[in-house]
Protein backbone atom coordinates (compact mmCIF):
# COMPACT_ATOMS: atom_id res chain seq x y z
CA UNK A 1 0.00 0.00 0.00
CA UNK A 2 1.27 3.35 -0.94
CA UNK A 3 2.01 5.69 1.89
CA UNK A 4 0.00 8.82 1.90
CA UNK A 5 2.08 11.82 3.10
CA UNK A 6 -0.02 14.25 4.98
CA UNK A 7 1.00 17.85 4.56
CA UNK A 8 0.04 20.45 7.14
CA UNK A 9 -0.96 23.51 5.12
CA UNK A 10 -0.60 25.72 8.20
CA UNK A 11 3.03 24.83 8.72
CA UNK A 12 5.30 27.51 7.21
CA UNK A 13 7.69 26.74 4.46
CA UNK A 14 11.17 27.80 5.53
CA UNK A 15 12.24 28.90 2.05
CA UNK A 16 9.12 30.95 1.36
CA UNK A 17 9.25 32.48 4.82
CA UNK A 18 12.80 33.71 4.26
CA UNK A 19 11.84 35.34 0.94
CA UNK A 20 8.82 36.99 2.52
CA UNK A 21 10.93 38.51 5.25
CA UNK A 22 13.37 39.99 2.72
CA UNK A 23 10.55 41.58 0.73
CA UNK A 24 9.02 43.08 3.84
CA UNK A 25 12.38 44.49 4.91
CA UNK A 26 12.96 46.12 1.53
CA UNK A 27 9.46 47.56 1.50
CA UNK A 28 9.96 49.02 4.97
CA UNK A 29 13.20 50.70 3.85
CA UNK A 30 11.54 52.16 0.75
CA UNK A 31 8.56 53.43 2.72
CA UNK A 32 10.81 54.91 5.43
CA UNK A 33 12.96 56.66 2.83
CA UNK A 34 9.89 58.04 1.06
CA UNK A 35 8.43 59.23 4.34
CA UNK A 36 11.73 60.85 5.29
CA UNK A 37 11.99 62.74 2.01
CA UNK A 38 8.36 63.75 2.25
CA UNK A 39 8.74 64.99 5.81
CA UNK A 40 11.85 66.99 4.90
CA UNK A 41 10.02 68.62 1.98
CA UNK A 42 6.92 69.33 4.08
CA UNK A 43 9.03 70.82 6.87
CA UNK A 44 10.98 73.07 4.52
CA UNK A 45 7.77 74.33 2.90
CA UNK A 46 5.84 74.88 6.11
CA UNK A 47 8.78 76.39 8.05
CA UNK A 48 10.29 79.19 5.91
CA UNK A 49 11.41 80.97 9.09
CA UNK A 50 14.57 78.90 9.12
CA UNK A 51 15.71 80.25 5.75
CA UNK A 52 14.52 83.77 6.49
CA UNK A 53 16.27 83.77 9.83
CA UNK A 54 19.59 82.75 8.33
CA UNK A 55 19.25 85.38 5.60
CA UNK A 56 18.34 88.06 8.13
CA UNK A 57 21.38 87.30 10.27
CA UNK A 58 23.60 87.52 7.20
CA UNK A 59 22.10 90.90 6.22
CA UNK A 60 22.48 92.15 9.78
CA UNK A 61 26.17 91.33 9.75
CA UNK A 62 26.63 93.12 6.43
CA UNK A 63 24.73 96.14 7.72
CA UNK A 64 26.80 96.33 10.89
CA UNK A 65 30.02 96.13 8.91
CA UNK A 66 28.74 98.75 6.48
CA UNK A 67 27.78 101.04 9.37
CA UNK A 68 31.21 100.73 10.94
CA UNK A 69 32.94 101.49 7.64
CA UNK A 70 30.59 104.39 6.93
CA UNK A 71 31.12 105.92 10.37
CA UNK A 72 34.90 105.58 10.05
CA UNK A 73 34.72 107.41 6.73
CA UNK A 74 33.18 110.56 8.23
CA UNK A 75 33.59 110.50 12.02
CA UNK A 76 36.85 112.44 12.35
CA UNK A 77 35.67 115.16 9.97
CA UNK A 78 32.97 116.19 12.46
CA UNK A 79 33.51 118.78 15.17
CA UNK A 80 31.49 120.35 17.94
CA UNK A 81 31.12 124.10 17.43
CA UNK A 82 31.00 126.45 20.41
CA UNK A 83 29.99 130.08 19.96
CA UNK A 84 31.17 132.37 22.74
CA UNK A 85 30.78 135.93 23.86
CA UNK A 86 33.70 138.26 24.43
CA UNK A 87 34.10 137.12 28.04
CA UNK A 88 34.27 133.44 27.07
CA UNK A 89 30.70 132.51 27.94
CA UNK A 90 29.35 129.76 25.68
CA UNK A 91 26.27 131.18 23.96
CA UNK A 92 25.37 128.22 21.79
CA UNK A 93 26.68 124.93 20.48
CA UNK A 94 26.20 123.02 17.28
CA UNK A 95 27.95 120.72 14.87
CA UNK A 96 29.94 121.12 11.67
CA UNK A 97 32.09 118.99 9.39
CA UNK A 98 35.16 119.51 7.21
CA UNK A 99 34.10 119.26 3.58
CA UNK A 100 37.29 120.50 1.88
CA UNK A 101 40.83 121.69 2.49
CA UNK A 102 43.72 123.36 0.70
CA UNK A 103 47.37 124.01 1.59
CA UNK A 104 46.47 126.45 4.37
CA UNK A 105 42.95 125.83 5.60
CA UNK A 106 40.27 123.27 6.23
CA UNK A 107 36.71 124.38 5.39
CA UNK A 108 33.78 123.61 7.65
CA UNK A 109 30.06 123.58 6.81
CA UNK A 110 27.41 124.23 9.45
CA UNK A 111 24.10 126.04 9.94
CA UNK A 112 23.96 129.83 9.89
CA UNK A 113 21.87 129.93 13.06
CA UNK A 114 24.55 127.95 14.91
CA UNK A 115 27.22 130.64 14.49
CA UNK A 116 25.11 133.79 14.72
CA UNK A 117 25.43 136.23 17.60
CA UNK A 118 28.89 135.37 18.90
CA UNK A 119 32.28 137.07 18.68
CA UNK A 120 34.46 133.96 19.05
CA UNK A 121 33.97 130.50 17.57
CA UNK A 122 35.85 127.38 18.57
CA UNK A 123 35.66 123.75 17.55
CA UNK A 124 36.20 120.52 19.47
CA UNK A 125 37.63 117.74 17.31
CA UNK A 126 37.03 114.02 17.73
CA UNK A 127 40.40 113.75 19.53
CA UNK A 128 39.18 116.47 21.98
CA UNK A 129 41.61 119.07 20.65
CA UNK A 130 40.30 122.64 20.57
CA UNK A 131 40.70 124.64 17.36
CA UNK A 132 39.96 128.24 16.44
CA UNK A 133 37.35 128.77 13.74
CA UNK A 134 36.88 131.83 11.55
CA UNK A 135 33.50 132.62 9.99
CA UNK A 136 33.87 133.29 6.27
CA UNK A 137 30.25 133.71 5.23
CA UNK A 138 26.67 132.78 6.10
CA UNK A 139 23.23 132.90 4.53
CA UNK A 140 20.03 133.05 6.56
CA UNK A 141 17.72 131.84 3.82
CA UNK A 142 19.58 128.55 3.26
CA UNK A 143 20.69 128.39 6.91
CA UNK A 144 24.26 127.71 5.78
CA UNK A 145 27.61 128.98 7.01
CA UNK A 146 31.23 128.27 6.08
CA UNK A 147 34.10 128.51 8.55
CA UNK A 148 37.79 127.81 8.21
CA UNK A 149 40.43 126.23 10.45
CA UNK A 150 44.17 125.67 10.22
CA UNK A 151 44.84 122.77 7.84
CA UNK A 152 47.29 121.18 10.30
CA UNK A 153 44.36 120.54 12.64
CA UNK A 154 42.26 118.73 10.03
CA UNK A 155 41.86 115.06 10.94
CA UNK A 156 39.66 114.02 8.04
CA UNK A 157 37.73 115.48 5.11
CA UNK A 158 34.19 114.18 4.64
CA UNK A 159 33.21 112.56 1.36
CA UNK A 160 30.43 114.52 -0.34
CA UNK A 161 27.73 112.34 -1.86
CA UNK A 162 24.31 112.94 -3.40
CA UNK A 163 20.80 112.81 -1.98
CA UNK A 164 19.26 112.20 -5.40
CA UNK A 165 20.18 108.50 -5.52
CA UNK A 166 19.19 107.45 -2.01
CA UNK A 167 15.73 105.89 -1.64
CA UNK A 168 13.10 106.29 1.04
CA UNK A 169 13.62 103.57 3.64
CA UNK A 170 17.39 103.44 3.19
CA UNK A 171 19.53 103.53 6.32
CA UNK A 172 21.08 106.88 7.24
CA UNK A 173 22.89 108.17 10.31
CA UNK A 174 23.97 111.44 11.86
CA UNK A 175 27.04 112.50 13.83
CA UNK A 176 26.60 115.45 16.15
CA UNK A 177 26.82 117.10 19.55
CA UNK A 178 23.31 116.87 21.05
CA UNK A 179 24.35 118.42 24.37
CA UNK A 180 27.51 120.25 23.43
CA UNK A 181 31.07 119.00 23.77
CA UNK A 182 30.16 116.57 26.57
CA UNK A 183 28.37 114.32 24.09
CA UNK A 184 30.25 115.34 20.95
CA UNK A 185 30.55 112.61 18.34
CA UNK A 186 27.17 111.07 19.11
CA UNK A 187 25.99 108.78 16.30
CA UNK A 188 22.27 108.22 15.73
CA UNK A 189 20.80 105.81 13.19
CA UNK A 190 17.52 105.88 11.29
CA UNK A 191 16.03 105.75 7.82
CA UNK A 192 15.32 108.29 5.14
CA UNK A 193 11.63 109.00 5.76
CA UNK A 194 10.96 111.45 2.93
CA UNK A 195 12.50 113.56 0.18
CA UNK A 196 11.71 116.99 -1.22
CA UNK A 197 9.70 118.04 1.83
CA UNK A 198 8.77 121.73 1.81
CA UNK A 199 9.12 123.23 5.28
CA UNK A 200 8.10 126.79 6.08
CA UNK A 201 10.17 128.56 8.68
CA UNK A 202 10.34 132.15 9.82
CA UNK A 203 12.43 134.71 11.64
CA UNK A 204 9.66 137.26 11.37
CA UNK A 205 8.00 139.35 14.01
CA UNK A 206 4.65 141.06 13.82
CA UNK A 207 3.74 141.96 10.26
CA UNK A 208 7.14 141.46 8.67
CA UNK A 209 7.41 138.94 5.85
CA UNK A 210 10.68 137.27 6.80
CA UNK A 211 9.32 133.77 6.30
CA UNK A 212 10.54 131.32 3.72
CA UNK A 213 10.25 127.75 2.49
CA UNK A 214 13.12 125.31 2.19
CA UNK A 215 13.30 121.90 0.54
CA UNK A 216 14.60 119.25 2.91
CA UNK A 217 15.18 115.55 3.50
CA UNK A 218 13.21 113.90 6.30
CA UNK A 219 14.65 111.29 8.66
CA UNK A 220 13.66 109.57 11.87
CA UNK A 221 17.26 109.55 13.13
CA UNK A 222 17.33 111.44 16.43
CA UNK A 223 18.30 115.08 15.88
CA UNK A 224 18.63 117.50 18.78
CA UNK A 225 19.43 121.24 18.61
CA UNK A 226 23.12 120.56 19.22
CA UNK A 227 23.18 118.31 16.14
CA UNK A 228 22.35 121.25 13.88
CA UNK A 229 24.94 121.62 11.15
CA UNK A 230 26.15 118.04 11.33
CA UNK A 231 26.20 115.55 8.46
CA UNK A 232 23.43 113.19 7.41
CA UNK A 233 25.29 110.20 5.99
CA UNK A 234 24.37 107.17 3.88
CA UNK A 235 25.75 103.63 4.21
CA UNK A 236 28.52 104.45 1.75
CA UNK A 237 29.82 106.97 4.28
CA UNK A 238 29.01 109.91 2.01
CA UNK A 239 27.37 113.09 3.28
CA UNK A 240 23.93 113.51 1.70
CA UNK A 241 22.59 116.34 3.86
CA UNK A 242 23.19 118.84 6.65
CA UNK A 243 20.94 118.32 9.66
CA UNK A 244 18.73 121.27 10.51
CA UNK A 245 15.22 122.38 11.34
CA UNK A 246 13.99 119.74 13.74
CA UNK A 247 10.21 119.89 13.87
CA UNK A 248 9.26 121.03 17.36
CA UNK A 249 5.89 119.57 18.23
CA UNK A 250 4.92 117.61 21.32
CA UNK A 251 2.62 115.42 19.24
CA UNK A 252 5.20 114.59 16.59
CA UNK A 253 8.11 112.24 17.23
CA UNK A 254 10.89 111.05 14.97
CA UNK A 255 10.82 113.90 12.48
CA UNK A 256 14.17 115.47 11.71
CA UNK A 257 15.22 117.40 8.64
CA UNK A 258 18.36 117.97 6.61
CA UNK A 259 19.34 120.34 3.83
CA UNK A 260 20.20 118.29 0.69
CA UNK A 261 23.96 118.41 0.22
CA UNK A 262 23.60 119.41 -3.46
CA UNK A 263 21.76 122.58 -2.45
CA UNK A 264 24.44 123.42 0.09
CA UNK A 265 27.33 122.86 -2.30
CA UNK A 266 25.76 125.27 -4.80
CA UNK A 267 26.56 128.10 -2.39
CA UNK A 268 29.85 127.21 -0.69
CA UNK A 269 32.01 129.06 -3.24
CA UNK A 270 30.15 132.30 -2.47
CA UNK A 271 30.32 131.75 1.28
CA UNK A 272 34.02 130.87 1.22
CA UNK A 273 34.66 134.26 -0.39
CA UNK A 274 32.43 136.05 2.10
CA UNK A 275 30.07 137.07 -0.68
CA UNK A 276 26.36 137.64 -0.28
CA UNK A 277 24.26 135.19 -2.24
CA UNK A 278 22.45 137.17 -4.92
CA UNK A 279 18.84 136.20 -5.50
CA UNK A 280 16.38 137.55 -8.06
CA UNK A 281 13.90 140.26 -7.12
CA UNK A 282 10.81 141.82 -8.67
CA UNK A 283 10.90 144.98 -6.60
CA UNK A 284 7.69 144.52 -4.61
CA UNK A 285 6.55 144.50 -0.99
CA UNK A 286 3.91 141.88 -0.28
CA UNK A 287 1.59 140.65 2.46
CA UNK A 288 -0.42 137.46 2.80
CA UNK A 289 -4.16 137.31 2.26
CA UNK A 290 -4.47 134.50 4.80
CA UNK A 291 -4.39 136.80 7.85
CA UNK A 292 -7.72 138.59 8.57
CA UNK A 293 -5.97 141.11 10.83
CA UNK A 294 -3.63 142.13 8.02
CA UNK A 295 -6.57 142.56 5.65
CA UNK A 296 -8.33 144.76 8.19
CA UNK A 297 -5.26 146.84 9.00
CA UNK A 298 -4.49 147.60 5.37
CA UNK A 299 -8.17 147.95 4.45
CA UNK A 300 -7.86 145.31 1.74
CA UNK A 301 -11.01 144.17 -0.03
CA UNK A 302 -10.47 140.80 -1.66
CA UNK A 303 -12.72 140.12 -4.68
CA UNK A 304 -15.16 137.23 -4.27
CA UNK A 305 -13.56 135.31 -7.14
CA UNK A 306 -10.09 135.40 -5.50
CA UNK A 307 -9.56 132.85 -2.73
CA UNK A 308 -5.78 133.09 -2.28
CA UNK A 309 -2.67 134.98 -3.31
CA UNK A 310 -0.35 137.73 -2.12
CA UNK A 311 -1.22 141.41 -2.04
CA UNK A 312 1.24 143.91 -3.53
CA UNK A 313 1.53 146.66 -0.93
CA UNK A 314 4.22 148.51 -2.87
CA UNK A 315 5.70 148.26 -6.36
CA UNK A 316 9.04 150.05 -6.58
CA UNK A 317 9.60 152.32 -9.55
CA UNK A 318 12.38 151.24 -11.89
CA UNK A 319 12.23 147.58 -10.85
CA UNK A 320 11.04 144.62 -12.97
CA UNK A 321 7.50 144.45 -11.55
CA UNK A 322 6.85 148.12 -12.26
CA UNK A 323 8.27 147.85 -15.77
CA UNK A 324 6.03 144.82 -16.42
CA UNK A 325 2.93 146.85 -15.51
CA UNK A 326 2.22 145.53 -12.01
CA UNK A 327 0.79 148.05 -9.53
CA UNK A 328 0.18 148.32 -5.81
CA UNK A 329 -3.13 146.62 -4.98
CA UNK A 330 -2.66 143.79 -7.47
CA UNK A 331 -3.04 140.26 -6.11
CA UNK A 332 -0.46 137.79 -7.45
CA UNK A 333 -1.72 134.20 -7.57
CA UNK A 334 0.91 132.30 -9.59
CA UNK A 335 4.45 132.39 -10.97
CA UNK A 336 4.98 130.39 -14.16
CA UNK A 337 1.76 128.55 -13.41
CA UNK A 338 2.77 127.55 -9.86
CA UNK A 339 0.19 128.71 -7.32
CA UNK A 340 1.35 131.07 -4.56
CA UNK A 341 -0.78 131.60 -1.47
CA UNK A 342 1.74 133.10 0.98
CA UNK A 343 4.76 135.35 0.86
CA UNK A 344 6.90 132.31 1.72
CA UNK A 345 5.59 130.45 -1.34
CA UNK A 346 6.12 133.57 -3.43
CA UNK A 347 9.80 133.66 -2.45
CA UNK A 348 10.21 129.92 -2.92
CA UNK A 349 8.90 130.08 -6.49
CA UNK A 350 10.87 133.24 -7.24
CA UNK A 351 14.15 131.80 -5.95
CA UNK A 352 13.92 128.85 -8.31
CA UNK A 353 15.09 131.22 -11.03
CA UNK A 354 18.22 133.20 -11.74
CA UNK A 355 18.83 136.89 -12.20
CA UNK A 356 17.92 137.73 -15.80
CA UNK A 357 15.30 135.00 -16.18
CA UNK A 358 11.81 135.94 -17.38
CA UNK A 359 8.76 134.55 -15.56
CA UNK A 360 5.03 134.73 -16.18
CA UNK A 361 3.09 136.34 -13.34
CA UNK A 362 -0.64 135.71 -12.94
CA UNK A 363 -2.46 138.41 -10.99
CA UNK A 364 -5.87 139.93 -10.31
CA UNK A 365 -6.76 143.61 -10.65
CA UNK A 366 -10.28 144.85 -9.94
CA UNK A 367 -11.46 141.24 -9.84
CA UNK A 368 -10.16 140.41 -13.33
CA UNK A 369 -7.36 137.93 -14.03
CA UNK A 370 -4.38 139.08 -16.10
CA UNK A 371 -0.88 137.88 -16.92
CA UNK A 372 2.42 139.62 -17.58
CA UNK A 373 6.05 138.65 -18.01
CA UNK A 374 8.62 139.94 -15.55
CA UNK A 375 12.38 139.88 -16.18
CA UNK A 376 14.05 139.26 -12.83
CA UNK A 377 16.81 141.54 -11.59
CA UNK A 378 19.19 141.64 -8.64
CA UNK A 379 18.72 143.77 -5.56
CA UNK A 380 20.50 147.11 -5.76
Amino acid sequence: MDKIELVDSNKPNKKNNKFSKNVKFILIIIIAFALGVGLMYWYSVTNPKIITKNRTVSETKVTEEAMEDAIDKVYDSVLCIEVMSGDGTVLSTGTGFVYDKDDKYGYVLTNAHVVSGGSNIEGVLSNNNMVELTLLGSDTYTDLAVLRMDVKDVLQVASIGSSSNIEIGNTVFTVGSPMGATYAGTVTKGILSGKDRLIETSTSNGLSNDSYIVKVLQTDAAISPGNSGGPLVDLAGDVIGITSLKLVDEEVEGMGFAIPIEDAMNYVDYLEQGQSIQRPVMGVSVIDLTNPYVLYRYNINVPDNVDSGIYLVEVNSGYPASEAGLRAGDIVTAINGEKVTTSAEFKYELYKYSIGDSVEVTYYRDGKEAKTRVKLDKAS
